[in-house]
């Protein structure tokens, strides 16, 4: 098992190294040093907590990439968590909202780290609508299956398979969800921008579906024509927008325990590789074959991350509530998983 986090390791300890190094930079301080290098530690860990469901869903996508795209998820999608979402993601709010450049918005974050704080943090409501719509499409669409045959919670989870024979039912599921979310929140403009980003979020993820299945045609047939191909670039993109999705209430979460632009990026950074390194250790393991319904409770736990996120628009939900919904349900599929393979020894996980 080591193995498959040895890179993770690597990379905790050059940012632990970072943040010492910035911490007596910016305090001058042995204790000061200290108390930041174990906020970091701490984000790195909630991150971690918050994102194993993320980890199991993309193990399900990266099974059926071959080796050569799964190790750019690991090279080039981490550069994209980490930069694109952890640093760059936050400055461009903060330049949209304020309506400064990118240079002076990492100045900002950098020097007025409370007002940096204060912009990001009030463009929740467009991020909540966004994420969360985006999360919920990916949860609703793994069981608005009519071909799914393995059902965990059958009692929900066959009638949902049913309902899939209407045509974007889960669509229109989703978009009656918003629209009473809106009316809960207060400001008639903050009830527009949530709207509007949830439609974005849904967009995204058609947009997302749709590169996909050109890409899958284009691939069958090449293959039709005899020639060998192993493409995984739809799966790729798909995995890195649904980690983006992932790491918005994160982000947004982290200024709980610091308003550092830097601190929470080495915090979120390494909770972030450990996700990648989980996801890696799960496809080559076989962990998902294993065990039957733990791809349900994963799914089950974006659904119930996709609703908290779109109620947090108008409620303000812990980021310890949504860590631990999501731990029961991955832990209650696992152990159904297990009591399933011990009563049907024969049967595996088919």
């Amino acid at each position: 098992m080591l193995r498959f986090f040895k890179g993770s390791i690597g990379f905790t300890l050059v940012c632990l190294a970072l943040a010492v190094a910035y911490g007596w930079w910016l305090t001058g301080s042995a204790s000061a040093t200290l108390a930041l290098v174990w906020i970091v530690t701490v984000l790195s860990i909630l991150e971690i907590s918050l994102s194993f469901d993320n980890a199991v869903v993309n193990a399900t996508v990266l099974a059926e990439m071959d080796d050569v795209w799964q190790r750019r998820f690991l090279t080039w999608g981490m550069v994209i968590a980490v930069f694109g979402m952890r640093i760059v993601f936050p400055l461009a709010i903060v330049a949209i909202a304020a309506g400064i450049g990118p240079v002076e918005a990492l100045k900002l974050s950098l020097n007025e780290p409370a007002r940096y704080e204060a912009i990001v943090s009030g463009a929740h409501v467009g991020i909540a609508g966004f994420g969360g719509a985006f999360l919920a499409m990916v949860g609703l669409s793994f069981f608005f299956d009519g071909e799914k045959e393995v059902h965990w919670i059958r009692w929900i989870e066959e009638k949902l398979s049913l309902v899939s024979n209407v045509k974007a039912a889960e669509i229109g599921l989703l978009m009656v969800g918003l629209y009473l979310v809106s009316l809960l929140l207060l400001d008639a403009t903050e009830a527009h921008t949530f709207i509007v980003s949830g439609m974005l979020g849904i967009v995204a993820f058609i947009a997302v579906e749709a590169i996909g299945t050109i890409l899958e045609m284009r691939e069958e047939a090449q293959k039709a024509a005899g020639a060998m191909v192993r493409s995984g670039l739809g799966g790729f993109l798909y995995l890195n927008v649904l980690d983006a999705s992932f790491s918005f209430d994160g982000v947004i979460g982290a200024f709980a325990l610091s308003n550092n632009m830097v601190i929470i990026a080495l915090g979120l950074s390494i909770g972030a590789m450990f996700v990648r390194s989980m996801t890696i250790m799960l496809v080559k393991r076989g962990t998902l074959a294993e065990y039957r319904y733990l791809e349900h409770g994963a799914f089950w736990a974006i659904i119930a991350l996709g609703g908290i996120m779109l109620a947090s628009a108008r409620f303000h939900i812990p980021e310890s509530v949504t860590g631990l919904i999501g731990a029961a349900l991955i832990g209650l599929s696992l152990w159904w998983s297990i009591r399933h393979r011990r009563r049907h020894p024969d049967t595996g996980a088919d």
